[in-house]
Formats: C-alpha cells, sequence, structure tokens
C-alpha cells in the first residue's frame, strides 16, 4: 500500500492504511498552532511538512493536499485522511481555541477604520432628510401666524418658533402647542448642531484614513465616494468606469431599461471643478477626475504618502479643456477624401 502523507491542525504524519508510520507533531501552543495555519492558507509547507518530505527521498506517497502535491507528491483525492487528536493524547478543546484566535487575526486583518467615516457619512446624509422633514413642517407652521415668514426660510422660522409668545405677538394662543412648537423648533436646532458636528468629524478624520482621495476629493466628497462604494477597498477594485457614475444608480438603471441617456457623472457631480464646468465638459472632467481617484484608492489601500501630481495631472486636464473651449471648431473630414464631411457627402 502507497504510503500517505497526512497534514492536521496538529502535525503532518504518513500513514499506511490504519498504521502510523512515522508522525511529527506541532507544538501545541496555540501561538504556534495559528502560524501553521496561516503557512497553509497561504499555501506555503509546515515545518513538520518539510521534515517528512526531507525523508522522502525517492520513495512515492500520495496525498489529497494540493499543496503537498506542488512538491512532487503523487495527488490522490481518494487517499485517506483522517486521524483522530484524542488518539495522540492531545485536548479535544484545544481546536476551538485555535479556531477562536484564528477568527480574531482575521477579523484584525480584514477590519477597515474607514467604517467609522462611512458610518458618519450615512449619518450625515439621515439627518439632512431629517432635517428637511422637520424643517419644511416647522415653516409651514410658523407660517400660518407670520405671512412674512417664508416657509422655505427653516432658519427664520425656527427663531420665531422660539420667540415667547405673549398678547402683542401671533402665534399659538393655547400655551402647550406654543411649547410644542418651540419645542420642535429646538429639535430642529439640535439637529443642526450634530449634522455640523459630524461634519466636522468627517473632515478631521477622512484626511488620514484616505490622505490621496482627500485630496483631490476634499474630506467631505472623498468620505461620501468611499461610503458609495462600501468601503476603501471595495473603491480601489472598481474601474474608473464605475467610481465615475457612483452615487448615480438609479439613472443608470434606467439607463439600461432604455428611459434615460447614459449618466455621465454621479457624486463626483459635487466636485467644485465639475459643478463649476460647462455642461458640455462635465462628462470628460468627470472621466478624469474618476481615473484619479481610482489610482488616489489603490495609493491608499497600500498606505503610500499623498502624490501631488495625481491633482496636477487632473487641473492639466481641466486647464486643457478650458483653453479649448475658446477655439475654433475644426471641420471634420472625409476618411478617404480628405474633405469636410459636408463637402464630401455633396460629391458623391
Amino acid at each position: 500500500m502507497t504510503p500517505t502523507l497526512v497534514t492536521t491542525w496538529f502535525g503532518a504524519f504518513l500513514i499506511e492504511g490504519e498504521t502510523v508510520v512515522r508522525a511529527v507533531p506541532s507544538p501545541l501552543d496555540p501561538e504556534a498552532l495559528g502560524d501553521r495555519a496561516q503557512r497553509r492558507r497561504a499555501g506555503g509547507l509546515t515545518p513538520e511538512e518539510d521534515t517528512l518530505l526531507g525523508e522522502r527521498g525517492s520513495a512515492e506517497w500520495v496525498t489529497r493536499d494540493r499543496r503537498v502535491a506542488e512538491r512532487g507528491v503523487r495527488f490522490d483525492p481518494t487517499a485517506e485522511e483522517a486521524i483522530d487528536p484524542s488518539g495522540s493524547g492531545i485536548d479535544g478543546t484545544l481546536q476551538r481555541r485555535l479556531l477562536l484566535l484564528e477568527a480574531e487575526r482575521a477579523l484584525e486583518v480584514e477590519w477597515d477604520p474607514s467604517i467609522h467615516v462611512q458610518e458618519a457619512v450615512r449619518a450625515a446624509a439621515d439627518l439632512d432628510r431629517v432635517r428637511n422633514l422637520i424643517g419644511e413642517r416647522l415653516g409651514t407652521w410658523v407660517s400660518r401666524d407670520r405671512p412674512d415668514v417664508d416657509p422655505g426660510d427653516h432658519d427664520r422660522a425656527a427663531r420665531e418658533a422660539m420667540t415667547p409668545v405673549d398678547a402683542s405677538t401671533l402665534g399659538p394662543r393655547d400655551p402647550s402647542l406654543a411649547e410644542a412648537r418651540r419645542k420642535l423648533a429646538e429639535l430642529f436646532r439640535a439637529v443642526e448642531g450634530t449634522r455640523f458636528a459630524l461634519t466636522h468629524a468627517i473632515e478631521v478624520t477622512s484626511p488620514g484614513s484616505a490622505p490621496n482621495v482627500a485630496s483631490l476629493l476634499g474630506p467631505e466628497l472623498s468620505a461620501r465616494m468611499i461610503a458609495q462604494a462600501g468601503g476603501l477597498d471595495r473603491l480601489a477594485r472598481l474601474p474608473s468606469s464605475t467610481v465615475q457614475v457612483l452615487g448615480a444608480e438609479r439613472a443608470f438603471f434606467e439607463h439600461l431599461r432604455g428611459r434615460a441617456p447614459p449618466p455621465r457623472h454621479g457624486l463626483l457631480f459635487l466636485h467644485p471643478a465639475i459643478q463649476s464646468a460647462p455642461k458640455s465638459e462635465r462628462g470628460k472632467l468627470a472621466r478624469a477626475l474618476a481615473g484619479k481617484v481610482s489610482i488616489a484608492a489603490r495609493l491608499d489601500v497600500g498606505r503610500a504618502p499623498i502624490h501631488p501630481e495625481l491633482a496636477q495631472a487632473f487641473d492639466a486636464r481641466r486647464g486643457a479643456l478650458k483653453a479649448r473651449r475658446g477655439a475654433p471648431r475644426t471641420a471634420r473630414k472625409d476618411r478617404r477624401s480628405g474633405l469636410p464631411l459636408d463637402r464630401a457627402a455633396r460629391d458623391r
């Protein structure tokens, strides 16, 4: 019977049938076991496997482990690979402790500290909706007895609602209603204050977690882009064409249904350079900026320092489009004749 090389979490073994011919057990402390588990996941060999393979010589062995098969051992998916750890006197709870330790390590490696910035961005977006909802209701209520107050001027409506009501002023005559309206105005102010605190925290924190993206887009827009993408790692994996339309998912699906033209930009429209550009140039600027954002995100994932040449390249593209804006347009020519298209069509 051909010997089988079997690797387990507690060592490497050479077996023939049900007989263990050679055993190289692993150290039974969690740190050593965790190190060997990481080596196996990375496709490497453990010290115990190296020891057995060094003793093989020209003997023919089989294995079910493709890692070991790549080192010259014949791969056999039907080979036996079951060894009971209790037969070696190993504590049955040790494997559980090892798995918990590996889970903690995996969580630590995969943890993305920018998740807190993403949650702050989502909270700020939620508060924007809440603030607008409360402000609209407050503006409508105050304008009932103050026609000079624009219902859309939420700040003034809040000030008027917080003004004490007496006989000389208009307002709810019932003290309980006046107090309720004042509480609503206080809630509006509290939402505003919390929204400001979230924005300030985003502006302070975002450059630290994604410095290159923040240098291109600014702290708040960079945080919104990362949150929309689902994290900095995912933003770094997205192609620039997807980065360009992040935030315009609804318009994109409307385009797929044939109901709308393709979107030229999503959240990137909030960048001052794109927002202030003529409509005909916004798509080109968004495409150029999306390419730089993709590169910046990959640099940030790799913990690279700020590369100012990304912003410089985008500014150069913006300047080129601006310079072309006043230049006379050149008539397009026919490829075969070299004549302007309108003249080539007449000659045909």
